[in-house]
């Protein structure tokens, strides 16, 4: 086994580290500056004094290393972080991961950020990045890796960052990114106290699924001829695991119709220019036979409706993400895939029964009488968190709960470090006898940041 050396910034709770550790990495420092992370990542590394670096904006000097990892802040370019970028401070911490690895001229690193840096809204960012780190001497390649690719039940895709010092092209060359080997592994079978059990899946015809309108490309939730192992409470579209707000309240059947009559038209370009018009008494009646204003004010008070300053009225339930009454989606156990975990939270929920559907007519009914009525379904432990992320039983969560479900909703997967770091390995980079203080700039050896300011022209708001 290569031994290596490493420096692990935005360290958090030590994603990359478990990972590197089991590859012979000897961590000699890290930097995280959240208080209850690094009560984490200090319960679970034991690290001699000094190793703590401190704050990443004020790190000054740098042992040489031959590797630097790091999880750069990604909310500033993810959907829930509003893309803000380089507009936000924590989109301006890549100035000060381009200024370390300056000063400390690692022969390799590895940084993990959010998919929305490969955005087409945030490409001159990623452009300026990328060209940042060549102006300081290295060949730098970058490519999404989804955590469900590598053995983990988890839609968590992140771009990874890997960047050769100059001399070392010659290693450069030799590196490829890792190739996905999925594991045959389900949700139930992380899940705490529960009792596993073996479902049949049945093949169906698509149409029979999907109707008319087949989807040209299906997300890793969904299989085309089988029945989704999920549920998502959504009112703007449809589908044979699709729960609207109808079918969970007590409605008509007339009432049933008005909500998918409303659901279906609202985007059409008759009733207005917006992803979703609020419709009037008159349009709907239209679709609806019989409609009447009385009938649709019952559906704003059954929270179904609203209605508009103007009079109109639309779903109330119109923000897919949103759910209904706090709920976005359900997945069964025998699903091979969680949500994305999030610092912010989530709405996704799993189910603690299994269902064995085999009539795609009277599938929602039966979740909603067998799991959704009687409650039987809840949000995932800390422990469950963690082992959804790649993590070992070993590791130890924060105390707090609600601490532990952020930390790893922040934390990078180590099964796919694990094997992205393999990848670097295998070039033979480690094995060069050749140091940073060696090849490095004036800048590098004096561990001072003169001359950064030059990388950092025209910041593109994302």
């Amino acid at each position: 086994m290569t031994k290596f050396t490493y420096i692990d910034l935005f360290s958090g709770i030590g994603g990359f580290r478990i990972a590197l550790d089991e590859l012979g990495g000897q961590s000699v420092g890290f930097s995280e500056i959240d208080k209850r992370a690094l009560e984490t990542y200090k319960t679970n590394f034991n690290d001699p004094e000094g190793h703590d670096l401190g704050d990443v904006t004020k790190i000054q000097e740098l042992p040489n290393v031959d590797l630097v990892v790091g999880g750069v802040p990604c909310q500033s370019w993810s959907v829930a972080g509003k893309k803000r970028g380089f507009d936000d401070p924590r989109g301006k911490l890549w100035w000060d991961a381009i200024r370390v690895i300056k000063m400390s001229q690692p022969k390799a690193f590895i940084f993990e950020n959010v998919k929305g840096l490969m955005d087409p809204r945030n490409r001159a960012n990623l452009e300026l990045i990328i060209d940042s780190f060549a102006d300081i001497g290295y060949k730098v390649r970058y490519q999404l890796l989804n955590s469900f690719d590598f053995g983990v039940p988890q839609n968590r895709s992140r771009i990874f960052i890997v960047g050769f010092r100059e001399d070392m092209l010659e290693f450069a060359e030799e590196f490829n990114y890792p190739e996905a080997h999925l594991a045959d592994r389900t949700v139930g079978d992380l899940l705490e106290g529960f009792k596993l059990k073996s479902i049949l899946k049945h093949k169906f015809d698509p149409h029979l699924l999907h109707g008319k309108m087949i989807p040209r490309s299906r997300n890793a939730f969904q299989k085309i001829d089988e029945l989704n192992d999920f549920f998502i409470f959504c009112d703007t579209r449809n589908g044979h695991s699709t729960i609207h707000s109808w079918d969970l309240y007590d409605t008509t059947e007339k009432e049933k119709r008005i909500g998918m009559a409303i659901m279906s038209n609202r985007r059409k370009k008759r009733y207005g220019d917006a992803d979703g018009n609020p419709m009037s008494v008159d349009d709907i009646a239209e679709l609806v036979q019989g409609a009447t204003a009385k009938d649709l004010d019952k559906l704003v008070d059954k929270r179904i409706l609203k209605k508009t300053p103007e009079g109109k009225y639309d779903l109330l339930n119109s923000k897919n993400s949103s759910g209904i009454d706090g709920v976005y989606r359900v997945f069964l156990p025998n699903s091979g895939i969680f949500s994305t975990l999030t610092a912010t939270g989530t709405r996704d929920f799993i189910a603690t029964e299994y269902l064995d559907g085999d009539d795609p007519s009277k599938y929602k009914q039966q979740f909603i009488d067998k799991i959704f009525k009687p409650k039987k379904f809840r949000q995932v432990s800390s422990r469950e968190a963690a082992r959804i992320q790649g993590f070992p039983d070993t590791f130890i969560c924060h105390d707090s709960d609600f601490s532990a479900q952020k930390q790893f909703g922040n934390a990078v997967s180590p099964p796919v470090v694990k094997a992205l770091a393999e990848e670097v390995l295998k070039t033979g980079v480690f094995k060069s006898t050749l140091m940073g203080n060696e090849h490095g700039t004036e800048a590098a050896n004096t561990g001072t940041s003169e001359g950064l300011d030059a990388l950092q022209p025209n910041l593109q708001p994302s």
